[in-house]
């Protein structure tokens, strides 16, 4: 899944090629569907409107109107979000093309995968409707101390879920819930309610500290995340723990482990982030992972 810095990087990059631009013109190119199908009205309601803005919010890029509609764009897994010369060929599993005024450029959408999607809405009411409907939570650079620890502290669940946990933090993902579990020193099976205030604090800088870092390298290209101007993201060099399993750890040398937590593959230093403690004393990896796994499991 692209992630906030992948997102953020996607919309510097188009900002000062999309602001003050004219939509001429959008085409539906594939016979399939996006994960939310794109609508014949959607194309009549923008063609002729002057993009106003584009920023981020979460995993989300919205793209303000003339007329104060939104385009909503999510990138999914393998979704790219391009502007390109017009004469160039589309690639495969394009999906939609919207024409810039002056003919010569277009903002293209292509997703292989199709989880995807791209929503337009009438007003900035509808589309805070939608996010407060998906209860999207703050931004990570702006939640404040004492509601982070209040958020974690009334949390049985393990860190690694509640980092994943869009309604708590908007924009973080698989990658840098590890990367800023690793820069913490916190295990990612380790109880939220378990955590110190101390800790708490840590993590929480830890989270914009990666994230800022991974934004200035423009983001991680592991798959097909590509920026708005077609050039991969330089973070995947610097990962000190997501995929590493088996190589040694930048800090101790130990080799790093991975686990199954909240359904997603999680990694980690088992000498660096060893310290499972909590109400029930100091676990050993195998027992803290089982005791963050559901009851039914």
């Amino acid at each position: 899944m692209t992630e906030l810095p992948e997102v953020e990087t996607v919309v510097r990059d188009l900002r000062p090629c999309l602001k003050g631009r004219r939509l001429t013109r959008v085409r539906q190119v594939s016979r399939r569907a996006l994960r939310t199908p794109w609508r014949s009205a959607w194309s009549t309601a923008v063609t002729g409107q002057r993009i106003e803005n584009i920023r981020r919010r979460g995993k989300w890029i919205l793209v303000e109107l003339e007329n104060k509609n939104f385009l909503v764009f999510h990138l999914g897994m393998t979704g790219q979000l391009t502007i390109v010369p017009a004469a160039t060929p589309y690639a495969t599993h394009t999906h939609l093309i919207f024409d810039l005024d002056e003919g010569e450029q277009q903002l293209r959408f292509r997703d292989i995968r199709r989880f995807g999607s791209v929503r337009f809405f009438a007003d900035r009411a509808a589309l805070e409707a939608f996010f407060q409907a998906a209860r999207l939570g703050p931004e990570p650079f702006d939640v404040s101390a004492r509601a982070w620890r209040d958020c974690l502290h009334s949390s049985k669940r393990c860190l690694k879920a509640v980092l994943l946990d869009q309604r708590v933090l908007a924009g973080v993902g698989n990658i840098y819930a590890d990367e800023a579990l690793f820069e913490a020193r916190l295990h990612p099976a380790r109880l939220a309610c378990d955590l110190t205030d101390a800790e708490a604090d840590c993590l929480r800088r830890a989270v914009a500290k990666v994230l800022r870092r991974a934004i200035q390298r423009r983001g991680a290209s592991i798959r097909t995340y590509v920026s708005g101007s077609g050039l991969r993201g330089e973070y995947q060099k610097e990962f000190r723990v997501y995929g590493r399993t088996g190589e040694p750890c930048p800090r101790c040398g130990a080799a790093i482990e991975s686990c199954r937590l909240a359904g997603r593959s999680s990694h980690f230093c088992p000498r660096c982030q060893q310290a499972i403690k909590g109400r029930r004393g100091t676990l050993s990896t195998s027992q803290a992972v089982r005791s963050a796994l559901p009851p039914d499991r």
